[in-house]
């Protein structure tokens, strides 16, 4: 029992394993702020533009109420007894998705662009002319096919023994 202790120790101060809990916290709340942008940003004015219509109260009933009657939202439908499809909701997380997908976006392409390195930095790599592995710039031999390099690269030769 000792042992799977210390295991669990070593996974969960791994860095892997808190940067995900991290991202599951960070992404719960960003979620929310998602869910509120939608709500309470995006949708009014959809809804405006579309005649004052209201996705989160869009419904259609399926099976009626054992009283019968009609019902303005899906939670006195529900709470009646009725069965309906809350087509407006999925309309509201359909747009809440793409918006989170687009959030998402923009923060992966920010930080790829921050990652490129500037225009006019020196390499730090290079190609290796045998098999085409990217190498450090200062390496005199390939890690990878152990190819001897030179500054001239039309001199540059497999090392011996390997074919």
């Amino acid at each position: 029992m000792k042992k799977i202790w210390n295991e669990f120790k070593e996974f969960a101060v791994k860095g892997n394993a808190v940067d995900l809990a991290v991202g599951v916290i960070i992404g719960a709340a960003f979620g929310g702020v998602i869910s509120s942008l939608v709500k309470d940003i995006i949708m009014p004015p959809i809804g405006l533009l579309i005649g004052g219509l209201d996705f989160s109260n869009k419904f259609l009933v399926l099976k009626d109420a054992p009283g019968g009657g009609t019902f303005a939202t899906p939670a006195e439908a529900a709470k009646a007894g009725a069965v309906t499809w809350n087509y407006g909701n999925f309309i509201t997380l359909v747009i809440s998705f793409l918006i989170v997908a687009c959030c998402i976006f923009l923060v992966v392409k920010a930080m790829n662009k921050m990652k490129r390195p500037a225009p006019d930095a020196p390499a730090v790599s290079k190609d290796c002319p045998a098999c085409a592995m990217t190498i450090p710039i200062k390496a005199r031999r390939c890690p990878h096919c152990t190819t001897e390099l030179s500054s001239d690269a039309s001199s540059q030769t497999p090392a011996e023994g390997v074919s």
